[in-house]
């Protein structure tokens, strides 16, 4: 049931700009399945979904895709456990990380495969990231605090 819960999910944000938990919960209600509140809001972090701006400042759920579930969490926690501050020139990324720690954070990072990322060079605790658009930094930059945040 959940795995078949979760194809939906994954079907309904990519056909439709979902906003709101309430709307997820609506359309899958709509297709059958009896929901609650409380388990849209677990799916949504089992699937590592995201909001993302859409026109009229809108946003919309989408799925960051991970290859294993393992490894996302091992990136995750790297990602965690050396961050210390980030912010943007146009479309530069810059992280600042635990000195000794950007090498790794930047191998996290660019395992997450953020689709708006073109490449990073780590220093010693500092990453540059070259992002395709300035819109696409502010993008990249929500991700990321999505995911210390759930961390």
């Amino acid at each position: 049931m959940k795995q078949s819960r979760h194809e939906k999910i994954v079907e309904l944000i990519e056909a439709e700009e979902i906003e709101t938990q309430e709307e997820l919960a609506e359309r899958l209600k709509e297709a059958g399945f009896a929901v609650t509140q409380a388990t849209v809001s677990r799916d949504i972090r089992q699937l590592h979904l995201f909001k993302v701006p859409v026109a009229n400042g809108r946003q919309k759920y989408t799925i960051l895709r991970q290859d294993d579930g393992r490894l996302w969490d091992k990136y995750v926690r790297v990602l965690k456990d050396g961050f210390v501050s980030m912010d943007m020139a146009q479309n530069i990324l810059v992280i600042k990380t635990v000195s000794g720690m950007a090498m790794a954070v930047a191998a996290a990072v660019d395992a997450m495969r953020f689709a708006e990322i073109v490449g990073s060079i780590a220093g010693d605790d500092t990453i540059m990231m070259a992002v395709r658009s300035v819109e696409d930094t502010r993008i990249v930059m929500d991700k990321i605090w999505e995911i210390l945040e759930r961390a």
